[in-house]
């Protein structure tokens, strides 16, 4: 009896000994918010790139990986990410892991600061950029913007041999390619754009971003004695036409009327 007596006195004595100590942290842990909060009060605050999530080493930063943190400017790390500089960091490789809400640093990114981004940075995995030479309506009169989205056709001077064993060439026009990025118009891209806030100067080339096979394409398209000209799309229609006929004078000449019928009807039902 005197032995349970004794055990139910030393648990009480605990209990009571860790509530004091629960009491003695609680009262510090306020009097170091209210002094944290008395010296930080009118503290300048900055705003810096974080992690949105956890990101392994080697990860290429999309916009979804990062977000926005604040700290106290007097806690600011010289390679800190300042936020109004987080475009220079997408499409970059991480050097180093991150865990999820932590700051991510110039010395967290292959290259560092002092790298520049490029053309290159904006071209997709598995994708190239090739150069093609547009003006005027080809390029429906200077309005092709980097970002937007076109179709690629072609009119091309191409060797025909008559019944009789002539040899003439016959003027056509197909499709090339459909849905295509456009990445540069002349030496403006979309984000050159944006960070100097003005509208797109004007150009005689513009970069599109295609696969392989289709820079292919392209190059042997521009050697051939013709024409590229390109057809502006909303960049919400990802449609692809298929077998679309290549259009010659007796193509033109048997079709006009049905396509102009077929344009009437779509207009009439539009505009109910």
């Amino acid at each position: 009896m005197k032995q349970k007596f004794i055990l139910i006195i030393s648990v009480a004595l605990g209990l009571l000994a860790a509530a004091a100590s629960r009491a003695w942290l609680d009262a510090h842990e306020r009097k170091f918010r209210q002094e944290y909060e008395r010296l930080y009060k009118n503290a300048e605050k900055v705003a810096v790139v974080g992690t949105s999530r956890q990101l392994a080493q080697g990860t290429v930063i999309q916009e979804e990986d990062i977000g926005k943190m604040t700290v106290f400017a007097g806690d600011i790390r010289d390679d800190a990410i300042r936020l109004e500089e987080y475009q220079r960091i997408i499409g970059r490789k991480l050097k180093n892991p991150l865990s999820a809400r932590s700051p991510i640093l110039w010395t967290d990114i292959e290259g560092g600061r002092t790298r520049t981004r490029t053309l290159s940075d904006d071209v997709k995995e598995g994708m190239r950029a090739v150069s093609i030479p547009v003006s005027g309506a080809a390029a429906v009169s200077g309005m092709i913007r980097p970002n937007d989205c076109v179709d690629v056709l072609g009119s091309f001077a191409l060797p025909n041999t008559s019944s009789d064993g002539y040899s003439e060439t016959e003027l056509v026009t197909f499709t090339v390619l459909q849905n295509v990025t456009v990445l540069a118009t002349g030496s403006d891209t979309f984000r050159t754009i944006s960070a100097n806030n003005r509208q797109a100067s004007n150009y005689g080339t513009v970069t599109l971003q295609v696969t392989p096979r289709e820079a292919e394409l392209l190059v042997f398209a521009q050697q051939m004695k013709g024409k590229l000209v390109l057809s502006l799309r909303n960049q919400s229609d990802t449609s692809f036409e298929r077998d679309l006929p290549r259009i010659d004078f007796d193509k033109v000449e048997k079709e006009l009327q049905e396509l102009n019928e077929a344009r009437q009807k779509m207009r009439r039902s539009h505009s109910i």
